[in-house]
């Protein structure tokens, strides 16, 4: 393929993959979320075998990323997207027909390995057929479309499982998978960063530790801190993500270039993130439980009243490009986390009797922050990423941040259930469904339960104003912010060369 006027010709329906591939991710993780119960009714599963079909998927996907951005620059960015989809389509069609819930929770385990291959390579290609003039732009839409999956998913689930059966909610990824793969195939040039000496230690150390941390993460507010299983799996994580550092600085060729963290760009943007993620995380959590048991919405509407969330964010992602290339991404990334920030002090004011206008509000003002400061903080961080890493280097950003989501719904998870429980009488049910469900009781647990939601959204508004402080004080702006090497030169390399290096950018998608 041409390269016109040192642009990608067929750049913008690149895009168009790119973004299908990370949707099919990110529908997929919220539809589930409303067919856990019907699927769990039809194939015998027991509550300890819903929660394996829904983290399976989780540990496998976080234990990976590090390793498959690992291998995308070594074996091909397209070549290991295209793995991951065909991986991911397979595993759905089987999950389709799943009849008990040992196969349904195989078929997950390998959707998650699918997943962890996508994600590091979408935005790796974004970045090499994009130049720098057009490159925030095409970031924005990529985020828009993960927006609209993440507010979508639990609407269209519950529209899959009223029309059909629970099996539609997997076997929608399919036809969805095979447009991608095709396009692909068809539209998409190769890039890879020339060959270095597999980091064997590094991969199974990042595995062992981020496995045994997002687990970790997941049983706290199940078991409690202090729970021997929940400090074992913490010490087994901190202990070999300790070692794989030790070990990354010391050998010839690392797996993961932790150099990254001393550009300030890298490390604040990261920071910044990870601390917001920390908030959205939970934010699902908190809101579901809110609109259904507080006022009484039923799942359907729940899903749609995130919609002015959804519309905030695709008007202002674009905005938000626009704008950090007149002021800079240090900038725009601080205003738009102090906007994120003001929304969600605005949803720790919401009480059992708010209205839905107050609540569309808090959510239009947080779309809007995202937009804001997500392509301005991402153009700044991958920035620094070297071409030749460009894979590796999304995928720890990634990771990093979908660790932070995961502690998130950890923190947020247990405070909301200890406040709640705090202002529960003695004897009461623990749990805020089963509350409700008494009469002389409900009214009761709405309370305990909006106080509760309050002390978790300060909680959530405080680390997003950190994040805007962060990004203001760390960050640094400068001119021409090209992560890799010039676009044409790496359009270029795509055509000529199989060794070709690329720039990449990855941003955080709201799974899981």
């Amino acid at each position: 393929m041409e390269a016109v006027s040192g642009r990608h010709p067929k750049r913008w329906l690149i895009l168009v993959v790119l973004c299908l591939s990370t949707l099919v991710l990110v529908i997929d993780n919220m539809v589930l979320t409303v067919a856990v119960p019907p699927l769990a009714e039809d194939i015998g599963a027991t509550a300890q075998d819903a929660q394996w079909i829904l983290e399976s998927y989780i540990l496998v996907f976080a234990g990976l990323l590090l390793t498959a951005g690992s291998l995308s620059d070594r074996f091909g960015r397209r070549r290991v997207m295209l793995i991951g989809l065909s991986l991911f389509g397979l595993a759905s069609l089987a999950a389709t027909f799943a009849a008990d819930p040992g196969q349904l929770i195989a078929a997950r385990v390998v959707m998650g390995v699918g997943g962890a291959l996508i994600m590091p390579s979408t935005l790796s290609i974004l970045i090499t057929v994009f130049d720098d003039e057009e490159r925030r732009k095409a970031m924005a839409a990529w985020s828009s479309v993960a927006m609209v999956g993440f507010i979508g998913g639990p609407v269209l689930g519950g529209a899959l499982i009223s029309w059909f059966w629970w099996g539609a909610v997997f076997l929608i990824n399919v036809p969805v998978v095979v447009l991608a793969i095709v396009a692909a195939l068809v539209w998409m040039p190769e890039s890879k960063g020339p060959w270095s000496k597999p980091d064997l230690p590094g991969a199974f150390l990042s595995v062992v530790g981020m496995t045994s941390l997002v687990w970790a993460i997941i049983e706290w507010p199940k078991l409690g801190i202090s729970h021997p299983h929940t400090l074992a799996a913490f010490g087994v994580a901190v202990a070999a993500l300790a070692a794989f550092v030790i070990w990354e600085l010391r050998t010839d060729s690392p797996m993961v270039p932790l150099g990254l963290f001393k550009a300030r760009n890298f490390s604040g943007g990261s920071f910044s993130l990870t601390l917001v993620q920390i908030g959205n995380g939970g934010l699902l959590l908190v809101l579901t439980q809110y609109l259904q048991y507080v006022l009484g919405y039923s799942p359907t509407k729940a899903g749609l009243a995130f919609i002015p969330m959804a519309i905030a964010s695709l008007a202002f992602n674009g905005l938000g490009a626009a704008f950090a290339n007149k002021i800079g991404n240090r900038i725009a990334a601080a205003i738009g986390l102090a906007v994120i920030a003001a929304g969600f002090g605005l949803l720790a004011t919401l009480t059992p009797d708010s209205g839905f206008w107050m609540l569309s509000a808090a959510l239009f003002i947080m779309g809007a922050g995202g937009g804001l400061a997500m392509p301005a903080a991402v153009s700044a961080l991958m920035a620094e990423v070297p071409a030749e890493q460009a894979g590796v280097g999304s995928a720890l950003n990634d990771t990093i941040q979908q660790a932070g989501a995961a502690l998130g719904v950890a923190i947020l998870g247990s405070v909301l259930a200890g406040g709640f429980n705090h202002h529960m009488p003695a004897g009461a049910p623990r749990t805020l469904g089963e509350a409700v469900g008494d009469p002389a009781l409900a009214e009761t647990a709405r309370s305990a339960f909006t106080s509760a939601m309050h002390t978790s959204f300060t909680l959530a508004a405080v680390g997003a104003l950190t994040a805007a402080v962060v990004a203001l004080t760390v960050m640094r702006n400068r001119k021409n912010e090209t992560p890799g090497q010039p676009a044409t030169e790496l359009v270029e390399s795509a055509e000529t060369t199989e060794t070709g290096t690329a720039g990449t950018a990855q941003m955080e998608v709201a799974t899981a």
